[in-house]
């Protein structure tokens, strides 16, 4: 679907590059960016600008394919760059492997008329007119990718009312969600970073005429984050300083805590860098829960990690992860003999401890800060969907993280030094009681994470998360080893999921 086109007056080069880099964090897979303009319009201009941005090299070389036709880049999004100005028929575009490139990156084509006929029908036309320095230039096409080079712009925007200059924009690595994020670098200034995280619709009604997403407690503004991120902060942890926002729509510009992880050189758990996070782990536990945060005049009540929100999570496993295994939906009968089992364990955890729980507390969302002491050593940056639950749920999410197989005789040993940390700030700390909870909330967590990323292959087509599922599928079967989980794990046994060892 098409929406009404875009104007954008560009008043020097300058200018034109700034908005080639607002553009390449809109592109995305599949689009085919079509160029079109008079000689000298401006359009090779635009093209090296975009093209230096994805690759974050100023000077790469970045040479009109006039002769060429075709120059390839592989980028963290490839890109083809064509031009068809010297083909002598439109059919020559076959050779040039447009298609190949569409499935792969996107394209960027010069002198689309050549060949319009021959183009994809969603193609984005970006039309090139002015005299001089200035240029105009207008941009039709679909309205998804209308939608996002508004929203890149948006961003721009509120980065030009923190900065007098013009920053660098460029996009950095995010994570399973629909946000975003960018590194800024402003000039002479340490590097920062740019959370874009739009409000986004509720989806369909699942139960009690709520969406998933209000069952599940996940947060839908930036408020949460914000509010979790100064409590963390005024308790001494080391979340992210907030250094400006923009709630209605959804833009964070936030202290950049750095790249290093609790991983090391060869993407295994760093055993003393995990000891530190389980440690601020037992010092977060040991704080008064936070009630209602208050952010000038609005209010963050945290919500609580109730049986209702715990059982839609483990309802994936069975809505996705079975019949993707299976082949098949699951019977009604094996359907609700799995959460009747779970109700009784969502009902034993209602004694367990509570504490703030942070909920994706693993290695992708911790840094590690080599030149800090105690637990100003490890950055945690993401926790936007933190509720009130088991204090259990997140020694579970590290010592079983998602990505990044813990041994268990790692897992074994952060669990004692937990439990040691807390017995000596708490005496009276149930030691018995957390090792339940723990079991329970480790197995709930997997078979949420089992249902997420099939889910996240089959619905948002990102099939890289499935090469996680042995994993997962081992963390689960080791956790309904505990005598708690003995009828789970016969219907897990029955399911033809993990082994009963019986």
């Amino acid at each position: 679907m098409s929406a009404a086109p875009m104007r954008v007056e560009l008043a020097n080069p300058e200018a034109t590059a700034l908005f080639a880099e607002d553009v390449s964090l809109a592109l995305e897979l599949g689009d085919c960016l079509c160029l079109s303009g008079d000689l000298g319009a401006g359009k090779s201009t635009f093209a090296r600008s975009l093209i230096r941005a994805i690759a974050d090299d100023p000077e790469l070389e970045a040479p009109s394919p006039t002769f060429t036709l075709v120059q390839s880049y592989q980028l963290r999004l490839p890109i083809a760059h064509l031009d068809l100005y010297r083909i002598a028929s439109p059919d020559e575009l076959d050779e040039l492997g447009l298609d190949d490139a569409l499935g792969e990156g996107a394209a960027l084509i010069e002198w689309p008329e050549k060949a319009l006929d021959l183009l994809p029908e969603d193609r984005v036309m970006m039309r090139f007119d002015g005299i001089g320095d200035s240029r105009t230039v207008t941009v039709s096409g679909p309205e998804a990718f209308l939608a996002r080079l508004e929203r890149s712009r948006a961003a721009r925007a509120f980065l030009e009312q923190e900065y007098s200059a013009p920053v660098v924009r460029r996009h950095l690595q995010g994570d399973a969600s629909t946000r975003s994020y960018e590194t800024i670098r402003p000039q002479g200034r340490e590097p920062l970073i740019l959370m874009n995280a739009a409000r986004q619709p509720d989806g369909p009604p699942v139960r009690d005429g709520l969406p998933y997403s209000r069952i599940a407690h996940l947060a839908e503004d930036v408020v949460p984050f914000v509010a979790i991120a100064r409590w963390l902060r005024a308790q001494g942890f080391a979340a992210p300083e907030i250094l400006a926002e923009d709630f209605d729509q959804g833009f964070l510009l936030i202290e950049n805590l750095g790249s290093d992880g609790i991983l090391d050189e060869d993407g295994n758990p760093e055993p003393d860098r995990y000891a530190e996070a389980i440690d601020c782990l037992a010092l977060l536990h040991a704080k008064q829960l936070p009630d209602a945060l208050t952010l000038g005049d609005r209010l963050h009540h945290v919500p609580a990690y109730d049986p209702r929100a715990m059982q839609i999570e483990v309802e994936l496993l069975t809505d996705w992860y079975l019949p993707f295994k299976r082949g098949t939906t699951v019977p009604d009968a094996e359907r609700r003999e799995y959460l009747a089992l779970w109700r009784q364990l969502f009902a034993d955890l209602q004694s367990a401890e509570k504490s703030l729980v942070l909920r994706d507390y693993h290695s992708p969302n911790l840094i590690w800060r080599d030149d800090k002491t105690g637990s100003d050593r490890l950055g945690i940056i993401d926790f936007q969907d933190a509720m009130i639950g088991p204090s259990a749920y997140d020694v579970a999410s590290l010592c079983q993280d998602a990505r990044v197989t813990v041994d268990p005789d790692l897992a074994d040993q952060l669990l004692n030094r937990y439990v040691t940390a807390r017995h000596a700030s708490d005496p009276p700390f149930d030691e018995a009681g957390f090792r339940q909870a723990y079991a329970i909330m480790a197995a709930q967590r997997a078979a949420k994470i089992l249902g997420i990323f099939v889910r996240l292959k089959q619905r948002d087509g990102k099939p890289g998360y499935l090469r996680h599922l042995p994993r997962i599928e081992a963390y689960i079967a080791a956790s309904l080893q505990h005598p708690v989980l003995e009828p789970l794990r016969f219907w897990f046994a029955k399911a033809g999921i993990g082994k009963s060892e019986s």
